[in-house]
């Protein structure tokens, strides 16, 4: 079985809901639920050695439309968040993070040779991120206090607007091409990351956005989690122009296992083939290459394909892309490689 290091989830978002209502953290990742999509002994029977675990900061009012006759729809953006709300939050999931660490139940990771050593000792393997930067203030001060705590990736924005720049909503079919990008304090934060060591994560992010990161940032340009917008013309998905750059950034792509950016007709529909996560595969793979495509599950914050179903089941993704034609070490790559290489360029850790 390969191992996986998955680039995105949101197992924090469903530890932190469920300890507001009396629930012990610690215990439902480490003994296992059968809520949601992963914990540790779900993770362990599908292959999933670990991922990057975001904090994000739930929007009340976003409601998915449904689609029209045609098939389309446009959910409106997400409200704007208050910071100091949004500050509680992250230091409560944070909180959580640093709890799994200490009683052993994760690996919280902030070097690539703690994901391996974590890898080699069957521990999950944390790598803690903020998607959308609501919590941090133009000032960047908490920026360096989420640092300290083990951050090691955000997002600037998630599909909603913050003081550091625009997302793009939920719709379906769209171009990303649907705000402004980076404000100044959005740049200020790209410089800041670049110097700290921060990954900058694009899945969120409006087409003007990515290019006004492109230009400033001196990462490998990383979508989390985003597929292939010429086969599932949903906002969130990238274009041939943006995985070109990404390409020549030496970045990569992980695939979202949401089932809205893989299916053609992007309906919420669990029931959707395995083959149309191989179908989004094959063609980053053709249009970037092999170095430049990973895994960007989604898990806790998606519907994903029945054939998947949680954690437990990502071994069947890596089946279906074994028949699919990929060797071993294309699936090496795939799996966990391609995301340990742009981890270590953006943590400095060559230099």
């Amino acid at each position: 079985m390969h191992a996986v290091f998955d680039g995105h989830n949101d197992v924090l978002l469903r530890l932190w809901r469920n300890s507001k209502a009396g629930a012990d953290p610690v215990a439902e990742f480490k003994n296992g639920t059968r809520e949601g999509h992963i914990d540790g002994p779900r993770a362990r029977a599908g292959g999933l050695g670990g991922g990057i675990c975001a904090i994000y900061i739930p929007s009340g009012d976003l409601i998915l439309q449904e689609p029209d006759a045609n098939g389309h729809y446009d959910t409106p953006l997400a409200a704007p968040l208050e910071r100091l709300p949004s500050l509680d939050i992250a230091v409560e999931k944070t909180a959580i993070a640093l709890k799994l660490d200490r009683a052993g139940a994760w690996r919280l990771c902030r070097s690539t040779a703690d994901i391996r050593k974590a890898f080699a000792e069957d521990i999950f393997a944390a790598v803690l991120h903020m998607e959308g930067c609501e919590a941090i203030g133009a000032d960047l001060d908490a920026l360096e206090v989420f640092y300290a705590a083990g951050l090691r990736s955000l997002g600037p924005v998630w599909s909603r607007h913050n003081i550091f720049g625009h997302g793009v909503p939920f719709s379906y079919p769209m171009s990303p091409d649907t705000a402004p990008g980076l404000t100044d304090a959005g740049f200020a934060l790209v410089k800041e990351c670049n110097r700290l060591g921060i990954l900058i994560d694009l899945a969120h992010i409006t087409e003007k956005g990515f290019w006004d990161v492109a230009r400033t940032t001196d990462q490998p340009l990383i979508a989390s989690h985003s597929n292939a917008h010429a086969l599932t013309p949903v906002a969130r998905n990238l274009t041939d122009r943006q995985m070109d750059a990404i390409k020549e950034s030496g970045g990569l792509v992980g695939l979202n296992y949401a089932v809205t950016m893989l299916r053609p007709d992007a309906r919420d529909i669990a029931d959707t083939p395995l083959s149309d996560m191989v179908r989004h595969i094959d063609y980053m793979v053709e249009r970037m290459g092999i170095d430049c495509v990973a895994l960007g599950s989604d898990f806790d914050g998606a519907t994903v394909p029945v054939g998947i179903a949680d954690a437990s089941g990502n071994h069947n993704l890596v089946a279906a892309l074994k028949s699919a034609g990929y060797g071993d070490e294309e699936l090496a790559k795939i799996c966990r490689e391609n995301w340990l290489r742009v981890l270590s360029e953006a943590w400095h850790e060559a230099a």
